[in-house]
């Protein structure tokens, strides 16, 4: 299992994909097990949101365990699947206590068209094995990204203490300019979510921010909006 890296557009100029993908994509080649999500998914999240066209940022943990759920964008799944995963069962609960409404299904993708990155610490995942590839190499991604977008105003939603621990890498912008949005939160797993994460309401923190810098709100609930 190689994934494919030539939809990355302006993503592949990160130093990560010359200098320590290939040597990660060995390894995933050489894990027998299954590896979620598909080697075509891996990277939809960066493929679906240039940089220059993030406006937010959700970092989870790394993609869903389960055959058929994880599909390359966090909490995100293909429309069918029931039950919701429970992390993004979760995420709804706490968007209809914000907001009053939630997506009719687990499908994310239209947030990404809205300039969401929905982007995991790892990108990649053994099948029925939560976190087995958190220490294979994806988190030099993880913090090249992220380090990235620090340069300029955008909002940051860190779920989780292995997100948390990068918010060091969103510096800037310099000192007199306008200042990003970052807002840490437990993880809305099941484990965690009444941690801190239910309350936080991220929906709307995040489009009061944008509403006060001039810019379009996002649409979190209605894809048909979209």
């Amino acid at each position: 299992m190689i994934p494919d890296t030539s939809r990355l557009g302006g993503w592949s100029a990160l130093p990560f994909f010359r200098d320590a993908y290939p040597a990660l994509a060995e390894k995933l080649a050489a894990d027998s097990r299954t590896i979620l999500p598909p080697a075509g998914q891996v990277f939809a999240a960066l493929e679906m949101v240039q940089p220059a066209d993030v406006r937010v940022v959700i970092l989870g943990q790394d993609p869903y365990p389960t055959p058929g759920h994880a599909h390359g964008l966090a909490f995100s799944a293909e429309a069918e699947v029931r039950p919701l995963p429970r992390s993004l069962g979760n995420i709804y609960k706490e968007m209809v206590e914000d907001l009053g409404a939630c997506p009719p299904n687990a499908d994310l993708r239209f947030l990404a068209r809205q300039g969401v990155l929905l982007l995991n610490t790892a990108l990649t995942v053994p099948a029925g094995d939560a976190g087995g590839h958190s220490k294979l190499g994806w988190s030099r991604l993880t913090a090249e990204v992220i380090g990235h977008l620090a340069d300029s105003p955008r909002a940051f939603l860190l779920w989780g203490r292995p997100a948390q621990g990068y918010a060091k890498y969103i510096t800037g912008p310099a000192m007199g300019q306008p200042k990003h949005l970052i807002v840490e939160s437990p993880h809305p797993s099941p484990l965690s979510a009444r941690r801190g994460f239910f309350g936080s309401r991220p929906f709307s923190t995040v489009n009061n921010w944008l509403r006060e810098r001039g810019e379009d709100e996002i649409n979190w609930t209605t894809p048909e909006g979209i």
